[in-house]
């Protein structure tokens, strides 16, 4: 086998020691220690990489039926294939849009889960696209026009907003694909098998964006996989660290299309972040399929049996099915805690410190150097339900505090959570449970309104871009910039620039990118798959209004 499949493999085996509690001894001194029994050649850490495939994917393929590998990696004894090279330009939507070519349908058409009526979508130009003009960039100054800038404007922050990539193994006991509709959408998606390609394909533009003009970091919006697992945690982490090999892949070691790199299941080499990527929980990264507590679901994500309808590679264009499916220990679910462990132990950690996780959430801040200091929140409800849960007990004992310390420090606030306002509940929506101290939309607008210098409230989970203007009851008024999902149409993430304009002004600039699929044929295969989810009416559009896309926000300083 070749030295850098093997050195995979054990730096793999070292990540999952990395996090694993009872073996943290071990780390990654484990992993080097097998590299060098192993192969004697050497880690190269130039080995392998995503590269193209065969049109089709999983339209026709046939699963093998090898078992399971360690980690991440396959065992289908394949060489990795190439890197895929860096892209020489990338375009914001201000220069091009991709629009789809086919009419959205007013009801629900045929059934993308049915791997024949995927097909005929396909054929039909359900999912073809066409290259569309650009969209210039929206001033919206409330109260009147923009002054022109002073004689010392000044960037405070340019960074990338990435929301609801929700990376999913789509082959687990614990998936919903039967209840999938336009109503209850997400629980399934013909696209899903090639998100981790997807997300390697993201972040391949954001460097080449990086390139073009510096990036100081990527910001997630939570979301970030789809049902609490650990593969799943796994995947997404070691796709944007640049992990050796990734094998997005359980149950059965897949090959839909016989040969290394040609199908969503082989083994590829990310490119990995050139820059810093923040951690933000989701309801989707510590729910079972985003609503379900995991406490109550250990047994059904590791055992044999799918009642809710998963996919079965084994049969060609991976059906969905209910019964007898392959198990697999690595699909073992993550409660909030070990979740901030294992991103914690990985790559530079992505914010999370051994502070974070004693307080047991997702709360932190970090700062950029400049005024600006971000504040990272966690709404996910480990109780239950898909809504967002702020409890008084947090806003007491971290939230307050913070914005009293920037505050006190002369810094601008920006804060990062996956629910937007509209989003928060008191917890008992389907799935969970009425949390006494959760707080209120008009609670929580009101206590941002008490700080002047709240200027941006960046969120995710309702699958569309949105831009509002807040203004609470008698206090300051911030922007709300939702950021629509990597994992539907229009599959894009933004960039955003805050610019101190000299002239009484700070200005949010937010300009979604799509991802730039050049050079890579495999994640092309994911964009049909999307975009006839959409027009084939399973998923609602994700673009929002042209004042929620391109858009130039000032905000007056205080």
């Amino acid at each position: 086998m070749e030295a850098r499949m093997l050195c995979g493999r054990a730096a793999e085996l070292g990540r999952l020691l990395r996090w694993a509690p009872a073996m943290s001894h071990l780390r990654c001194k484990t992993a080097f220690a097998l590299c060098l029994a192993l192969a004697p050649a050497g880690c190269n850490d130039d080995g392998g990489g995503a590269a193209g495939g065969t049109e089709g994917g999983t339209e026709g393929g046939t699963g093998a039926s090898t078992g399971g590998s360690a980690g991440s990696t396959g065992t289908t004894g394949e060489d990795l294939p190439d890197p895929v090279p860096p892209l020489d330009d990338v375009v914001s939507t201000v220069e091009r849009r991709w629009l789809p070519a086919h009419d959205v349908a007013d009801e629900m058409t045929l059934d993308p889960r049915v791997p024949a009526e995927r097909a005929q979508l396909l054929e039909e130009g359900w999912g073809d696209e066409v290259e569309g003009p650009g969209e210039p960039i929206l001033d919206v100054t409330p109260g009147g026009p923009l002054p022109p800038a002073g004689p010392n404007p000044r960037r405070l922050a340019r960074f990338v907003h990435l929301a609801d990539t929700q990376l999913a193994d789509d082959e687990s006991p614990t998936r919903a694909a039967l209840v999938d509709n336009f109503q209850i959408s997400g629980g399934f998606r013909p696209q899903e098998a090639y998100m981790c390609q997807v997300l390697d394909a993201t972040v391949r533009t954001i460097n080449a964006i990086h390139a073009q003009e510096s990036l100081d970091f990527v910001v997630l919006g939570g979301d970030n996989i789809d049902s609490a697992q650990t593969n799943e945690a796994l995947w997404f982490l070691d796709t944007v660290d640049g992990a050796p090999v990734v094998e997005c892949d359980s149950g059965d070691d897949d090959d839909l299309v016989p040969g290394p790199g040609n199908d969503p299941k082989d083994p590829f080499a990310p490119v990995g972040l050139d820059v810093p990527l923040y951690w933000v929980n989701g309801n989707h990264d510590v729910l079972v399929q985003g609503n379900f507590p995991v406490a109550n679901k250990m047994d059904e994500a590791v055992g044999s049996v799918a009642s809710g309808g998963t996919r079965d590679y084994r049969m060609p264009g991976g059906p969905v099915v209910t019964g007898e499916v392959i198990p697999d220990e690595r699909r073992a679910l993550l409660d909030r805690v070990p979740l901030l462990e294992l991103v914690a132990s990985l790559g530079d950690g992505h914010g999370i410190t051994d502070e974070t996780i004693a307080y047991g959430k997702a709360f932190y801040t970090f700062d950029v150097g400049t005024d600006v200091r971000f504040i990272v929140l966690d709404t996910a409800a480990e109780t239950g339900g898909a809504e967002g849960v702020l409890h008084m007990s947090d806003i007491d004992a971290f939230v307050r505090p913070e914005l009293e310390r920037a505050a006190t420090d002369g810094r601008y606030v920006v804060l990062a959570s996956h629910h937007a306002a509209t989003s928060l509940s008191d917890g008992g929506s389907f799935g969970g449970t009425v949390q006494p101290d959760a707080i209120t939309q008009q609670d929580w607008e009101a206590l941002l309104g008490e700080y002047d210098n709240v200027v941006l409230h960046l969120v995710g989970h309702s699958h569309v871009h949105r831009v509002r203007w807040v203004e609470p009851l008698g206090g300051s008024a911030y922007w709300e910039v939702m950021t629509s999902a990597l994992a539907d149409w229009p599959h894009q993430f933004r960039v955003v620039e805050i610019d101190d304009l000299d002239n009484g002004y700070l200005t949010v600039t937010a300009v979604a990118y799509d991802v730039a699929l050049d050079g890579y044929p495999l994640a092309a295969e994911a964009r049909p798959l999307g975009v006839l989810d959409m027009t084939a009416h399973w998923q609602a559009p994700g673009d929002g209004a042209p004042e929620d896309r391109n858009v130039r926000l000032a905000w007056p300083k205080p």
